[in-house]
């Protein structure tokens, strides 16, 4: 019988005193903070009002000034890079992408290695071809040290208009070898085509971070979750954005639905099984307590990472936020810091 969700949550009775803690949490551990390369800029304008996109522009490609005085103005004392949306994974040309993701990892190890105690990094993966990427993130993993890799969604391949989603047949050896590493996937956002979502059609306020992201992203987690790749290999963690992409809030209507009729869903258990055993939810970009509560109930304080969505989102307003909001001070550690020194093993 599966234990009741709430035993794995720090309850605060309210009307205890407030608990007494620091102003800021100071050594806290972000992992969806992002920059980008000549290469990939571009690719970021698009989310930028035009006066913004300047000062956008200039923390994306920044390493060492404005991203360490706001990661130590508020308390994170470790930031592991990712590449920004959707950079190699919108590259149609296996071999440039390969080319585009060994550039851009080179570029972040370098980073690394000059700040070792504040920067970690996730692979970008050329998942056009499924063997090179495999390929470089074993050298991204052994090599550079990388904590794992992170894809930006969905990959086009060969032409803009075909697309890849990496619970297909071509990935299966891809995803024994990313296994055998032990290391841990983020899967991230990107937006659909809009030939293959025309109900944005007209609509652009609801693409991005708005609403796009989130569903594109919650649908593609939802297939690899049901496809059964848990079931191969029960170790392997995925990190989902954003408190979960919505996933938490609708996991049970999820599983209540497939009891009545599974429709052919090939995976041995239900959703909620690897939601709460298999994936791992941060709070980039989503600062909001009562989500973060409503998680916490559903996935218990174990599976949720503090994060910020640097430079897309302030660390002021994450920091001010997360290191302030009611939920007890054990809880707190665990989200801030404690789960992802664990999941990284970082000492």
């Amino acid at each position: 019988m599966r234990r009741p969700y709430r035993s794995r949550v720090d309850v605060i009775d309210p009307s205890q005193s407030p608990l007494r803690r620091p102003a800021i949490m100071k050594d806290k551990i972000a992992l969806e903070e992002h920059f980008a390369i000549d290469l990939t800029i571009g690719d970021s304008q698009v989310y930028a009002r035009p006066e913004m996109w300047t000062q956008l522009k200039q923390n994306l490609l920044d390493f060492e000034q404005q991203r360490i005085e706001q990661m130590d103005e508020w308390g994170t004392a470790l930031s592991i890079l990712s590449l920004n949306s959707p950079a190699v994974q919108s590259i149609p040309d296996p071999q440039t992408a390969v080319q585009v993701a060994k550039r851009a990892n080179d570029i972040l190890a370098e980073q690394i290695q000059r700040r070792p105690a504040r920067f970690g990094g996730f692979a970008a993966l050329p998942m056009q071809d499924p063997d090179a990427a495999a390929l470089e993130l074993e050298r991204c993993v052994l090599q550079l040290g990388f904590h794992g890799f992170l894809v930006n969604g969905f990959s086009q391949v060969g032409d803009e208009q075909t697309v890849a989603y990496y619970d297909a047949p071509q990935f299966a050896d891809f995803w024994d070898h990313a296994a055998a590493l032990g290391k841990p996937f983020y899967m991230h956002p990107r937006d659909p085509l809009p030939s293959r979502e025309p109900i944005y059609d007209g609509s652009p306020w609801l693409t991005g971070p708005t609403w796009a992201f989130a569903a594109e992203t919650s649908v593609h987690a939802l297939r690899l979750m049901s496809s059964g790749l848990f079931d191969r290999y029960p170790t392997l963690q995925m990190i989902l954005g954003h408190f979960g992409e919505g996933i938490p809030s609708n996991v049970w209507r999820i599983d209540h639905i497939l009891r009545k009729g599974r429709r052919g869903i090939p995976c041995e258990r239900e959703i909620g099984d690897y939601l709460r055993e298999n994936v791992y939810i941060t709070t980039s970009g989503n600062f909001r307590t009562p989500t973060l509560l409503s998680t916490l109930l559903e996935v218990g304080s174990d599976r949720i990472m503090y994060s910020v969505d640097y430079p897309f989102e302030k660390h002021e307003n994450a920091a001010r936020w997360f290191d302030n909001c009611e939920i007890s001070e054990n809880d707190r550690r665990k989200i801030g810091r404690d789960n992802a020194q664990r999941l990284f093993g970082l000492k």
